[in-house]
């Protein structure tokens, strides 16, 4: 395949443990596993982007060396989330010898909080019952989903979301190898878009890449489909003016000229509200308010419609506090 068409967040996927940026602790603890060559079942959980998938390919890379692809299968539950898959592909693996000079073998199974209840109660006793043959590493966004007697088998590992120096560590090592000169406002927006997810910041680095050599700053939110920091707090400040015309014809220009996605504008204004030095008693009304539009959202409501009302709950609130 040429390189040139290849998808970042996969061409610079780290191949060791050392190579992944942004959660240390983590990566010392798992390099000991290395160093030991022993191996509990392992639970990893956070949010999407922070590495919990490269750090268990890098794990199996490290473990077996040249045989790993062998020794090692991935799999999404959110794919296949009932109790056939763990009976019939999840079983059929874990039984089976490891090949070469490998101990035991590792099965990666992402987004394993998608499982049923019964899925994992089933899960539960292969790990239980192939605990010899075959080490599991479950991956999910979310712990609490998963059944007790499964996280208490598991050496639980709760990943970070990525600060802002690991992302521009990563994205300036990115932009030297593909010869991209980033400048700062550039780098800063994409710090701000990521929000602390590495593939959503080499997603971004990428696709401005398209565009020029040189990155800048409207580039990144242009491609991200993200509104600029000074536009959200230029609608928070005509909302809290009570120029509901004025916010009304922004909000107006973000949605359906820019086409920013109604979801993502709720988010950046929760994140600029909570910076936002302000009366405490506005600030916790104004975000009641985001979280109600951002519920209705989800739950299928017409969006400009509840768009609207939401800066018109902004501009009532205003007025109260007058």
């Amino acid at each position: 395949m040429d390189e040139n068409h290849t998808i970042w967040i996969e061409k610079y996927r780290p191949a060791r443990l050392v190579d992944i940026v942004g959660q240390d602790e983590i990566v010392e603890r798992l390099s000991s596993y290395v160093r030991t060559h022993n191996l509990p079942h392992l639970l990893f959980t956070g949010s999407a982007g922070v590495g919990k998938t490269t750090a268990a390919v890098t794990l199996a890379r490290e473990f077996f060396g040249e045989t790993w692809q062998m020794n090692f299968r991935e799999m999404n539950a959110s794919d296949e989330r009932g109790i056939d898959v763990v009976r019939n592909q999840i079983k059929q693996f874990a039984r089976t010898s490891p090949l070469g000079d490998a101990t035991f073998k590792i099965l990666f199974l992402d987004e394993a909080d998608a499982l049923t209840t019964d899925a994992q109660a089933a899960l539960r006793r292969t790990m239980e019952s192939y605990a010899i043959t075959c080490r599991f590493i479950l991956s999910c966004n979310y712990s609490s989903k998963i059944i007790d007697p499964i996280q208490s088998r598991c050496a639980i590992y709760r990943f970070k979301p990525l600060g802002s120096a690991a992302i521009k560590e990563e994205i300036t090592r990115i932009a030297a190898k593909e010869s991209l000169v980033v400048t700062p406002a550039a780098m800063d927006a994409i710090v701000y878009v990521a929000q602390g997810d590495m593939r959503k910041a080499i997603n971004a680095l990428q696709g401005a890449a398209i565009l020029s050599t040189t990155i800048e700053e409207k580039m990144v939110y242009a491609i991200t489909s993200n509104a600029r920091p000074d536009e959200i707090e230029d609608l928070l400040a005509l909302s809290l003016a009570q120029d509901f015309d004025g916010a009304e014809s922004l909000l107006a220009q973000l949605l359906h000229e820019r086409g920013i996605a109604p979801n993502e504008l709720v988010n950046q204004c929760y994140r600029a509200l909570v910076k936002r030095d302000m009366n405490r008693g506005l600030k916790v009304e104004l975000i009641d308010h985001l979280g109600e539009t951002d519920f209705r959202l989800s739950e299928g409501a017409n969006s400009d419609i509840q768009m609207e009302a939401l800066i018109a709950r902004f501009v009532l609130s205003a007025q109260k506090q007058r």
